[in-house]
């Protein structure tokens, strides 16, 4: 049984280095990460192979797999059962617009929203919206969440070092967003995700931060169970 344990930890973190290496990655390379012999290292990528969750192009570099898309779709009516209440609890406790989005491709796209029942000023933010993830509270959260990189921006860095972000007027002129990303291994390598709020510029910032960083918090125990 520790055999069979071992392997499967030794795959399951043979994802997230692939997952890591966006321009694709050796199975020499793999290897020395895993700390295991290249042999070891091939029939770990062969499995995974095997169920779609590894790719490896004509050159050689692995590459994560279409098998890991499905997964997480699969994965994302789970998200949203378990974050549609905090994400109401959220609105009502900052009076704002509480949403989780999630990363695709070099996009941010929404898929939860929860309005404030308070509140005549909105701002418009719709499950489906997107933007890049180097723009605005949620995509930085996100970013920030990844390994650190030589190129990642200030505001990356900041968030990183913050446990959220905070962005005004980036995607909506006198928006206000504050985003802190959802830390749990269940989104690597699948869902990488972030829960936040965004509103006008009378947003009580401190409040928004305290509560988008427990509910981001809350979120990750719940689909971490």
């Amino acid at each position: 049984m520790a055999t069979t344990l071992q392997t499967l930890d030794r795959g399951l973190r043979a994802l997230e280095i692939i997952a890591e290496h966006t321009e694709g990655i050796s199975v020499a390379e793999l290897a020395e990460q895993l700390e295991v012999h290249r042999a070891i290292a091939y029939r770990i990528v062969t499995t995974l192979e095997q169920h779609a969750l590894v790719a490896r192009s004509a050159e050689g570099p692995l590459r994560l797999g279409a098998g890991i898309s499905l997964l997480a779709s699969r994965f994302e009516p789970q998200l949203r059962a378990a974050a549609q209440p905090l994400l109401q609890a959220l609105a009502r406790a900052t009076r704002a617009t509480a949403f989780v989005s999630v990363a695709q491709g070099e996009e941010c796209v929404v898929i939860l929203v929860a309005e404030p029942e308070e509140g005549m000023l909105r701002v418009g933010y719709r499950v489906g919206s997107r933007h890049p993830l180097t723009l605005g509270a949620a995509g930085i959260a996100i970013l920030s969440a990844r390994p650190a990189r030589a190129d990642d921006s200030e505001a990356v860095r900041q968030a990183r070092a913050d446990g959220y972000s905070l962005t005004r007027g980036q995607l909506q002129r006198g928006a206000v967003g504050v985003a802190s990303p959802v830390a749990t291994p269940q989104f690597r390598p699948g869902i990488e995700a972030c829960v936040g709020v965004v509103a006008m510029d009378d947003l009580d910032t401190q409040r928004a931060i305290r509560e988008v960083q427990a509910h981001a918090r809350q979120l990750a125990e719940l689909l971490g169970r």
